[in-house]
């Protein structure tokens, strides 16, 4: 019986490292399948952001957490994609046709959201003849609306190149060059470049390129190389959203645009006199105002170290079409590659408005009437 009882116990035994063996397999099927979850990437001004692929443009039935019964659209995803020939042609059109007050008056933004339609958003198609034939159209009488009517991804397009290019031409006063503080109103380009006139600059198209600091992650936009103490022009009109440190882009400012539809984040300012005076978070400041200095801040959670290897402005562009990504998911940042060179054709000028302090301040002003007095 004692032998017998011992032979019964083995088969038990057996019996139960099968089945741990069976239970260990499926566990590791489970494990190995591919996650559901969206790689995590990182907004300036937060550590912790998702980078949502475009594989949806739009976000139907979308649940505000604060209204469970009410549905949303919004853009979920915009590539910026249009080339710096695009950007100059479409702008002569529009600015020219106000200034000659022509009968036909174009709209910029119009006229490339029909090309993106013609194009799939694929600029390098571009040809002459397809923007000369659209204008010959809108001359003999034809709308943009009836133009458009059966591209089915107009109106997406037309949305999306209006929230980056909304504020960049438009009326406003300037001051006329060499007069005491005399204006006159203008019809024009009204987005300033980043970078000061008079103060040399390089770029490269980086955007998308790797970054390792504290986790591995995507660079969301334009790296503008210079000299240390190069004063920053705020490029539109907005509120300062944003001022302080930040481990990754060290001392920073946010800018939000009136319509809240852009965030521009200047980062890596100067060391110990990152700001121009006055800058302040609650304040608002004028597209060509000087907000700060180029540097090399950054990469450390210890304030005002310069853990950047070569002077430069990070400069980007948030796309928001709603507020829940201004932090969270659906994060849309812009090439901003072609645009920068675009904005070469309006740069600020600047003068050491303060000796004691070393701040500068532009030199001629501008009266812009969107901006809340």
């Amino acid at each position: 019986m004692f032998i017998q009882s011992i032979k019964i116990s083995s088969r038990f035994k057996y019996l139960i490292i099968i089945c741990f063996v069976i239970i260990l397999l499926v566990s590791c099927y489970f494990l190995l399948q591919p996650s559901s979850e969206l790689p995590v990437s990182s907004s300036p001004d937060s550590l912790h952001g998702i980078w949502q692929t475009p594989d949806n443009s739009i976000v139907e039935n979308d649940t505000n957490p604060k209204q469970p019964n009410e549905e949303k659209k919004y853009i979920k995803w915009f590539e910026f994609n249009v080339s710096y020939d695009v950007l100059t042609k479409t702008s002569k059109l529009d600015i020219d046709s106000h200034v000659n007050q022509e009968q036909v008056q174009y709209n910029w933004i119009e006229l490339i959201a029909y090309l993106a339609c013609k194009y799939g958003n694929d600029f390098d198609q571009f040809k002459q003849k397809d923007l000369d034939n659209l204008v010959e159209k809108l001359k003999n009488g034809q709308t943009m609306e009836d133009l458009s009517k059966d591209m089915k991804n107009y109106a997406y397009y037309l949305e999306g190149y209006d929230a980056v290019l909304h504020e960049f031409i438009g009326t406003y006063q300037k001051e006329i060059k060499n007069s005491e503080a005399e204006y006159e109103t203008v019809y024009a380009l009204k987005a300033f470049h980043p970078v000061a006139k008079n103060y040399a600059y390089s770029h490269y198209d980086d955007f998308g390129n790797s970054r390792s600091y504290g986790y591995k992650r995507l660079h969301f936009g334009n790296d503008l190389m210079g000299s240390i103490g190069t004063p920053v022009i705020a490029v539109e009109s907005g509120a300062i959203e944003a001022v302080g440190w930040n481990q990754y882009g060290g001392w920073r400012i946010g800018i939000r645009s009136f319509d809240q539809k852009r965030y521009y984040y200047y980062a890596h300012l100067r060391k110990n006199h990152p700001y121009a005076e006055g800058i302040e978070e609650g304040k608002v400041v004028q597209a060509g105002d000087v907000i700060g200095y180029l540097g090399m801040t950054g990469y450390s959670v210890k304030e005002n170290v310069n853990n950047i290897n070569v002077p430069h402005l990070h400069f980007g562009i948030q796309l928001i079409f709603d507020e829940v990504q201004k932090e969270g998911p659906n994060q849309i940042w812009v090439d901003l590659y072609d645009l920068v060179d675009f904005l070469k054709k309006n740069r600020s000028e600047v003068y050491k408005s303060n000796q004691e302090t070393k701040d500068y301040s532009r030199k001629y002003q501008i009266i812009d009437p969107t901006v809340p007095q």
